[in-house]
């Protein structure tokens, strides 16, 4: 059996033979970051089936990951590497460590200056909420990104890896990196990282980013190299403190396909529920069908997740050294009037 196991292994390509060595990793990953949540809380009380964990999991991490990949590998990196590829291997003659630590810092400086930009450009904003309006943060938080971000900074990612002839298995490898580190600054862990912190980044700062207090609105920008915030004016880091809010000042949809009509144009879900029949019967199909099964099997009803109490209600107030700097979050946080901005009207 071992025998055809090997055979099996070694008659794929590389990029599967690493594939199957990344992916066991990054289960292993998931299950050491799931512990650690248990274990030392960053938050305590933050449920496993928390809100939006069904739409975290099916439609970000499996639905737009499977179909988004096809895309960004297929029509856009595949052509491009058609036109492209064979006139650069610039990092052909490089270690893979090598070629994997070049891109793991040069696409980390560039995602600090874009992450940068979204927060200070009102369109790019509505590419980037939906990943700040979690009120529950946790390891599987990062999955949820609006699927123009995820195209733009794939494409990005990726396509210079195959146009500049790197070793393919550098792909695998790359994204390995890239899911773990995602998942453990997200993760719900009470992580005291000492100085290293101004090196690496993990959820000491991460977590503040994505706290609903104005002095993080401009600030820890940084995904995997923590330095960027530190050399650039951008890191905030208090002692003895953490957040008492969580999420958007404003109201978002709880729905994928909500969450993405909701960048283009902004409704309000309550005011829409009380005048759509239609809406109303899709939007609470999921809660009808958990409520079904929970009256029926009360150990299910855990699936419905709960609400984690919040000690601020609005925004919390902080003006940072200078005044704080205007942009798409601080205009909606100045203008309204409670936690919920209904801008039905606009587009």
């Amino acid at each position: 059996m071992l025998e055809s196991i090997s055979a099996f292994y070694h008659g794929l390509d590389p990029v599967m033979q690493t594939t199957l060595i990344t992916t066991p990793l990054l289960l292993l990953a998931v299950a050491v970051l799931l512990v650690l949540e248990r274990l030392f809380p960053y938050r305590k009380g933050l449920p496993f089936f928390r809100e939006g964990l069904w739409v975290d999991l099916i439609w970000y991490t499996f639905f737009q990951s499977y179909l988004l990949r096809i895309l960004i590998f297929g029509f856009i990196i595949a052509p491009l590497a058609a036109r492209f590829g064979s006139q650069l291997h610039l990092v052909s003659s490089w270690p893979v460590a090598a070629q994997v630590g070049f891109f793991v810092i040069t696409h980390d400086f560039y995602i600090y200056w874009f992450h940068r930009f979204q927060h200070s450009s009102a369109f790019f904003w509505r590419t980037h909420e939906a990943h700040h309006s979690g009120k529950q943060v946790d390891w599987l938080a990062g999955s949820r990104s609006h699927a123009l971000e995820i195209i733009i900074n794939q494409t990005i990612e990726f396509a210079p890896i195959v146009l500049l002839g790197a070793n393919p298995i550098v792909v695998p490898i790359k994204a390995l990196i890239d899911a773990v580190w995602g998942m453990y600054i997200h993760a719900n862990i009470d992580v005291k990282s000492g100085k290293l912190q101004y090196v690496i980044n993990g959820p000491e700062m991460h977590l503040w980013h994505h706290a609903d207090h104005e002095e993080v609105y401009y600030a820890n920008f940084s995904t995997k190299l923590a330095i960027w915030d530190w050399l650039f004016g951008t890191a905030f880091l208090p002692d003895g403190r953490k957040p008492e809010r969580w999420g958007l000042p404003y109201a978002f949809p709880k729905d994928y396909f909500g969450q993405h009509v909701f960048s283009v144009r902004r409704y309000d879900e309550v005011a829409l529920a009380a005048h759509s029949g239609w809406f109303r019967a899709y939007h609470g199909l999921r809660w009808r069908l958990l409520s079904w099964v929970g009256q029926r099997v009360p150990a299910a009803r855990v699936f419905q997740g709960w609400e984690v109490r919040e000690d601020a209600h609005t925004t919390v107030p902080a003006p940072r050294p200078g005044g704080n700097p205007s942009g798409p979050v601080a205009a909606v946080s100045a203008s309204a009037a409670s936690s919920r901005f209904s801008v039905s009207a606009s587009s």
